[in-house]
C-alpha cells in the first residue's frame, strides 16, 4: 500500500482532477492525504466531495509548500510514500504498477533507490526525459479517458533509467526523514531551489535515483494567472534562493539535463 501526499493552495479545479484521478485510477484502497496549506473554505467542496476517500490535513493557515509537504509526510501511515503535486493527473492503475515497479527496483539496487514516473506536459520542459503532448490545459476540459488510453500506449515496462529527480516521486518514508525532508529554511514559501536540494540530499546519502517510463503522470504546468509584478517577484524570489543555496552549500545547487543529478561545483 502507498501513502499519497497531495499539498494544495488555491487551484481546486486541478486537485478536483488531481483527487478523481488517483481515486479511480487506483486498484486499492491506498491512503490519500491531502495537506490544504491554507484555504480551506476555497477547496472545501472539492475536498467534501472526496471525503470518504481521503485524510484531509488542514494546516489552518498558508505555512509554505516546504512545510506542508513535511507534515504530510509525517502523517503517512505506509512505508512507500507518493509526494504529487495538485496539477497533477494520476495514470489508471498507478497504485499497481508503481507496486510492481518497486519490487523489480528492489531487487536491482538493494542499496535504495527513489523512483520516478515520467510526466506528459503540454509545453516543452527543461526535463529532457518528459513526453511533450498537449492532452489539454484545462482541468475543466481534460479527457482522463483519454489521457488513461494515451499512457497505456507509451508504457514501455523495461525502461527504468537513473536519471530521476523529477516530480512525482515515490520513496521510503525512512528515507525522507533520514535526509530530514524539505528544507524550511529558504526565502520563499514557493519552495524555490529546495526540490534541487531535497533531491541532491538523496544522492548524497547514497539512493539511486531512478526514472520508469511504465507509468506517466499528466502535468498542467503553469495554472495559476500572475500579474507582472506576482512574476516579477516569484523570479526575485527565485535568485534569492539560489543566493542562499549558495550561502547554504558554498556554491550554488547545479543540475546535469541528462542525468537531472544536482550536485555543487
Amino acid at each position: 500500500m502507498i501513502s499519497v501526499i497531495i499539498p494544495t493552495y488555491k487551484t481546486t479545479h486541478a486537485l478536483d482532477l488531481c483527487l478523481r484521478s488517483a481515486i479511480e485510477g487506483q486498484q486499492n484502497e491506498n491512503q490519500i492525504i491531502v495537506v490544504v496549506d491554507g484555504h480551506y473554505d476555497l477547496n472545501e467542496e472539492v475536498l467534501k466531495k472526496y471525503s470518504k476517500h481521503i485524510d484531509v490535513l488542514d494546516l489552518k493557515q498558508n505555512v509554505g509548500a516546504c512545510k506542508a509537504l513535511n507534515l504530510g509526510v509525517y502523517n503517512a501511515q505506509y512505508d512507500k510514500i507518493l509526494i504529487v503535486n495538485d496539477d497533477n493527473v494520476f495514470p489508471q492503475h498507478w497504485d499497481t504498477i508503481l507496486e510492481e515497479e518497486w519490487k523489480v527496483c528492489s531487487e536491482k539496487y538493494p542499496q535504495g533507490f527513489v523512483l520516478t514516473p515520467n510526466q506528459v506536459e503540454p509545453y516543452p520542459s527543461m526535463f529532457k526525459q518528459f513526453i511533450i503532448e498537449d492532452l489539454g490545459r484545462d482541468p475543466n476540459t481534460f479527457d482522463l479517458e483519454k489521457f488513461w488510453l494515451f499512457n497505456y500506449h507509451y508504457a514501455s515496462g523495461d525502461k527504468t533509467e537513473e536519471n530521476g529527480s523529477t516530480w512525482p516521486v515515490l520513496m521510503n518514508k525512512y528515507d525522507y526523514l533520514k535526509v530530514g525532508g524539505f528544507a524550511e529554511d529558504y526565502p520563499s514559501q514557493a519552495g524555490f531551489v529546495t526540490d534541487w536540494e531535497f533531491f541532491m540530499k538523496l544522492q548524497m546519502s547514497g539512493l539511486a535515483m531512478l526514472r520508469t517510463w511504465n507509468c506517466h503522470f499528466y502535468h498542467f504546468v503553469a495554472l495559476s494567472n500572475k500579474s507582472p509584478e506576482q512574476v516579477n517577484q516569484s523570479k526575485q524570489e527565485e535568485i534569492d534562493c539560489h543566493e542562499y543555496a549558495k550561502y547554504k552549500w558554498g556554491n550554488y545547487i547545479q543540475h546535469n539535463p541528462h542525468t537531472n543529478l544536482k550536485f555543487i561545483l
